[in-house]
């Protein structure tokens, strides 16, 4: 199972915290970690799974490895720049957001408009039309992001499975 991790390069101190717990708690439950593959949340998370042994994959804007956050186990080159936000939402079943910027509202849209399911710590929120749009599952703690993750992840495997078996 791949959960992807999204959130800016520069964050609060709060919002790394966070995310190293986010990537400790994927580790522990066998999930790989799939985020951008630089700083801020996505060193975090990469950091906290490594701690417990959980495999991570950076997809990388630029045109050379060497960029990748150390924590990093398998770097994936692009050289696309931003652009790269898409594969790196399309690669996982379920994606937590924490905190975030523009970059990280853009992985959100991609995800939402792919069905795969967003959890949300402390991240964006959407309205349409001056009504809120719940889209975004908002959840209060690490532990919680990584259950529903997890649980909607495998309800989307499940899904695919049987579709292609209807095929």
């Amino acid at each position: 199972m791949i959960i992807g991790v999204i959130g800016d390069s520069s964050c609060s101190p709060e919002e790394a915290k966070l995310a190293e717990s986010v990537g400790e708690l994927l580790a522990q439950r066998g999930a790989t970690i799939v985020c951008g593959g630089l700083g801020g949340v996505m060193e975090a998370v990469c950091r906290g799974a490594k701690s417990k042994g959980g495999l991570t994959i950076g997809i990388l804007p630029g045109k050379n490895s060497s960029t990748a956050n150390p924590w990093v186990d398998i770097p994936v080159v692009t050289g696309i720049g931003e652009a790269r936000n898409v594969a790196v939402v399309k690669s996982a079943q379920a994606v937590i957001a924490i905190g975030g910027g523009y970059g990280t509202l853009s992985e959100i849209a991609y995800a939402l408009k792919s069905n795969i399911p967003v959890i949300g710590l402390n991240t964006w929120s959407l309205s349409r039309n001056g009504r809120e749009d719940d889209s975004i599952i908002t959840i209060q703690s690490a532990t919680e992001a990584v259950d529903k993750a997890i649980s909607l992840a495998k309800r989307r495997k499940n899904y695919e499975i049987a579709s292609r078996s209807l095929s």
